[in-house]
């Protein structure tokens, strides 16, 4: 019998959870509600490439880890639970190591990182060298450091615990409250957690596949910022006193280290110009009258596009294959997804060179207001939410506030990111008569965080601030800590929310990829590259469009919020508007 005719006879099925363990020049083991099953293999990767078309939701402890070796083979699963992914989400812990999701789902302290030697302290844990789980529950520190993998019976061991810690997260995240006003659905919690482990998979995929770079271009826009490919040290020192010299030249006196803050300051007052500190926001109303702040203010952009996106950054990260690649990460703090290698800070001086090769086209999407949207949908409030159902929300929101479009958007965000200064600090005010609902949601997150209260996200995602609670009692509620933690938390409940909506989009619209010549490249917060051919482009864009419709149905329902994306196809990066 073949192996996907046996596991489907024993109730693996679409959707069904299977783990999966591989050892690697063994096979693999694999284990699913009811059984399990060791396979001796040369080549996993086709193994799990004819199980695919079961459609089983993989089961692993990290994508990372498991998944990295599928997605170079050419597999490109349809659905996961990534057991680290929803640890983080559930129990609002930083790490997703086996160790650690495992420690968290059974209630234990969280293990030291397994990494280097054995200690006798470990040693003394041990009952016995082949169990996978030791006598204080823990799971074995000589397994975690991969000691299964050179035993097919311990593998399928390995593949039966990845599956008993996916049982219990699903019974926790089905267990915590769904606030939409929906009935009958799968709880949103459940589907967060789905969302996250896609996103962990679409993290390696990100890494393998590489954002698209010209490189003559990448190199022609080097050259003109930073100068040319210095062939020593003496040529990089060169290219800098270079560079300087344009600054010095439009300021009397001798010249000074541009890169100390307080000479900067006095290098500033030789012309005029007395400020606290030389922060750009703080130069930038002086450049239009003073040709030497203008100059400044350029030779920063030069400046740090030359020492974190100069010539070091083309040859260390940008491969022979013309693909920039970095370390993807799913979520970190809030949930927002994250990136090495500047994938998240590249210069927009740069993004002309993020261009696929002829033939190919990047369509980018990019979400319309979509925290403004989010706070609308989490909080409840149905005034702001009957602003979110249109294409530009701040204008019924100018409309009810009776201010004008710009002083609507600094109330909302200053709502959101607890600013009360300035401007904003009226604006509140009518903030506060016109959605008092959202109001109250927000002040209740910032309250919890001022007194070190665990929230959790629209989503689930739990905010750990508990462990901040005797720090801030001992400060004081009026204190510089209580106050930082509180803007942390009324912006993290939004912010965390929206990360969740992006990596739900972000999922769907790679489920709709999968049949195509089209592939996720860059995921930057609200905005989606995705790389595909000319004459498939048309195609991709409905793709992305009805992903978001998808995705905001069952996230958004029973809001009334509407989503919007503004989606362009371009040839780079810089063309999208």
């Amino acid at each position: 019998m073949a192996l996907t005719d046996e596991l489907a006879a024993a109730g693996v099925h679409a959707g069904a959870p299977l783990a999966l363990a591989v050892a690697p020049g063994l096979g693999l083991g694999l284990a699913w509600h009811g059984g399990t099953r060791a396979i001796r293999s040369p080549d996993p990767v086709t193994v799990v490439a004819d199980v695919e078309s079961l459609a089983p939701r993989w089961v692993w402890w990290t994508a990372r880890e498991t998944a990295a070796d599928l997605v170079a083979g050419g597999v490109r699963p349809r659905a996961c639970w990534d057991v680290g992914a929803v640890a983080r989400l559930l129990h609002g812990i930083s790490r997703d190591d086996a160790g650690a999701a495992w420690a968290a789902a059974h209630d234990l302290e969280l293990p030291p990182l397994s990494e280097g030697e054995l200690t006798l302290l470990d040693l003394a844990g041990e009952a016995d060298d082949a169990a996978a789980v030791r006598a204080d529950g823990q799971l074995s520190r000589d397994w975690l450091r991969g000691a299964w993998t050179g035993d097919l019976g311990h593998a399928v061991r390995w593949a039966s615990l990845t599956l008993d810690a996916q049982r219990i997260q699903e019974d926790g995240v089905r267990r915590l409250p769904d606030h939409r006003a929906v009935a009958g659905a799968s709880p949103l919690p459940y589907l967060t957690a789905l969302s996250e482990s896609m996103a962990a998979l679409l993290g390696v995929e990100l890494e393998h596949d590489g954002l698209p770079i010209d490189r003559a271009v990448l190199e022609g826009l080097l050259t003109g910022t930073v100068g040319p490919r210095p062939r020593s040290e003496a040529e990089e020192v060169a290219s800098r006193h270079a560079r300087d010299s344009l600054v010095w030249s439009q300021f009397p006196g001798e010249p000074v280290d541009l890169r100390n803050p307080a000479n900067v300051r006095d290098l500033l007052a030789r012309v005029g110009i007395d400020v606290p500190d030389t922060r750009s926001w703080r130069l930038e109303p002086y450049a239009e009258s003073s040709p030497a702040v203008a100059a400044l203010l350029a030779w920063r952009k030069s400046e740090r596009i030359a020492t974190t996106y100069g010539w070091p950054w083309l040859e260390r990260d940008i491969g022979d294959d013309d693909r920039l690649r970095g370390v993807w990460g799913a979520s970190e703090g809030a949930g927002r997804m994250t990136a090495s290698s500047g994938l998240h800070n590249l210069p927009a001086e740069l993004r002309s060179a993020v261009r696929p090769a002829p033939g190919r086209v990047l369509v980018r999407a990019d979400l319309g207001q979509i925290e403004p949207r989010v706070l609308a949908a989490v909080a409840g409030d149905r005034a702001l939410a009957a602003a979110a159902r249109e294409d530009d929300m701040y204008a019924p929101v100018a409309k009810a506030l009776g201010s004008d479009r710009p002083t609507a958007k600094v109330a909302v965000l200053a709502a959101m990111y607890g600013q009360t200064s300035g401007p904003a600090g009226a604006a509140l005010k009518d903030m506060d008569r016109t959605y008092p609902t959202a109001m109250a949601f927000l002040r209740a997150a910032e309250e919890s965080g001022r007194r070190g209260v665990d929230l959790r996200t629209y989503g689930g995602r739990l905010l750990r601030l508990s462990s901040l609670q005797r720090a801030l009692e001992e400060a004081g509620p009026d204190s510089t800590m209580a106050h930082s933690y509180g803007r942390f938390a009324r912006n993290a409940v939004v912010q965390g929310a929206a990360a969740e909506l992006f990596k739900a989009w972000a999922a769907t619209v790679r489920a709709g990829l999968l049949d195509l010549d089209g592939r996720i490249v860059l995921c930057l917060h609200d905005e989606l590259l995705v790389e595909t051919t000319d004459e498939l482009s048309a195609t991709v864009v409905e793709v992305v469009e009805s992903a978001l419709r998808s995705a905001g149905s069952w996230w958004c329902a029973g809001s009334g919020v509407r989503l919007v994306a503004d989606t362009s196809v371009v040839r780079s990066w810089d063309a999208a508007k």
